[in-house]
């Protein structure tokens, strides 16, 4: 039946080619359209050229630097030696700072990349304790 001729010896039309050929073809397509990227419109607030009126000054940050050695230096004035881990003086500061001013200024941590996890870790619980929200590392 797959090779039966007429007496011109032409082959007759042959059906089950054609339909693997469109089986091809359905599979091909989709496969297709699942690969299709789906563009999705996404609410994105863009900054303008203006700039925002704030009332007073804008906020300065404090930043507090930690050596390698653990020494903390913040604005360039040593607070607290190496050896205390509560670091009264820093927390007393940032308490009355934040007393004073508000919470609206920034509080940069800065660490050596040598620092020992330790010692940044009693910089932050003293920035906790004196109640900042506004920290950020650098």
């Amino acid at each position: 039946m797959a090779g039966t001729t007429n007496e011109d010896g032409d082959a007759g039309f042959q059906i089950a080619p054609m339909v693997d050929v469109v089986f091809v073809l359905l599979l091909f397509f989709m496969a297709a359209a699942g690969s299709q990227i789906v563009e999705k419109e996404l609410n994105v607030s863009l900054p303008s050229g203006r700039t925002i009126s704030r009332p007073g000054p804008p906020p300065t940050p404090i930043l507090i630097e930690i050596s390698a050695e653990g020494r903390v230096r913040m604005n360039n004035k040593p607070y607290d030696d190496v050896a205390s881990r509560d670091l009264p003086q820093l927390r007393a500061w940032l308490t009355d700072t934040i007393t004073k001013f508000g919470d609206k200024d920034p509080v940069i941590l800065r660490p050596d990349p040598q620092t020992k996890h330790q010692r940044i870790i009693d910089v932050l619980n003293a920035a906790a304790a004196a109640g900042v929200k506004n920290l950020t590392f650098s």
